[in-house]
């Protein structure tokens, strides 16, 4: 059986409220042996302590989604550090740029967004880049950061493959997501055959984007394994291995110790 990490995922959203047990029990049965949770904001925050410290299996991450800028204070900052310190914590999002639904302001957004991304090279850890409809602005922004950039990995990636080469040359990481088994993404196809291997996380988004042959259901971290067999057959490999590089991956990214993942690794 594949071991498998789902390397972004919201089991904190209500739409798991009273089924996380029933999710991890489903995730164990199917090899998924960790996960992590990325927030939207500081409630979400707290919901994610709650289950990071409930279940083993269970990582996080803290910040403000694109979407919730608009309710950033700087004062939330001490509390995120606070957060940091747990040794389940383990990196800074999701964070980034949504222009395609702009729920927050775009100039709140990019303010927010240099200011997470500075909190998290002060704190000294990774980040998780949401971008939709926003690479331009995005591979601008680093540009002019050039030696003021956090590790990160870009969730779900939605870009071409020239953005996915200029993300790579900033060294980070691409996470796959649902999308990359639906019928239309040709584009979203050529870029994980394009990732190299040693840069290349896998994800659900759970409870969104549940892939083929699930789409349209709630999404949920068992599913990984759709993704990890999808990218698995672009990049003409088996599947095990694809898991298994993609795992060691994530734990490299978010500086979380191989040795407890799991006998098959």
């Amino acid at each position: 059986m594949m071991e498998l990490f789902d390397s972004h995922c919201h089991l904190e959203d209500e739409r798991f409220s009273g089924e996380v047990e029933d999710v991890l029990g489903r995730m164990d049965a199917a090899g998924v042996t960790r996960c992590i949770l990325a927030s939207s904001d500081m409630p979400t925050g707290e919901k994610i302590i709650a289950l990071v410290d409930a279940h083993p299996q269970i990582y996080g991450m803290v910040g403000f989604h694109p979407h919730e800028a608009s309710q950033f204070r700087e004062e939330d900052l001490a509390r995120m550090a606070q957060w940091l310190k747990h040794p389940k914590i383990v990196g800074v999002g999701e964070i980034g740029l949504d222009y395609y639904y702009d729920h927050s302001p775009r100039d709140v957004q990019r303010t927010v967004l240099e200011r997470q991304m500075d909190f998290a090279l002060a704190e000294n850890v990774p980040v998780a880049f949401h971008i939709r409809d926003a690479h331009g602005d995005m591979l601008e922004l680093l540009s002019h950061r050039k030696n003021r950039l956090p590790e990160g990995v870009l969730h779900c990636f939605s870009g071409s493959v020239e953005c996915a080469r200029q993300y790579l040359d900033l060294g980070f990481y691409l996470s796959f997501a649902g999308p990359v088994t639906f019928k239309n993404a040709a584009k979203l196809l050529e870029v994980a055959k394009y990732c190299p291997l040693d840069r290349l996380l896998v994800e659900t988004d759970s409870p969104y984007l549940a892939p083929v042959p699930l789409r349209g259901q709630r999404n949920e971290p068992t599913y990984v394994r759709h993704v990890a067999q999808k990218v698995a057959e672009l990049k003409g490999m088996e599947p095990e291995e694809l898991a298994r590089k993609a795992y060691e991956n994530t734990c490299r990214l978010y500086r979380i110790s191989m040795e407890s993942a799991g006998a098959a690794l």
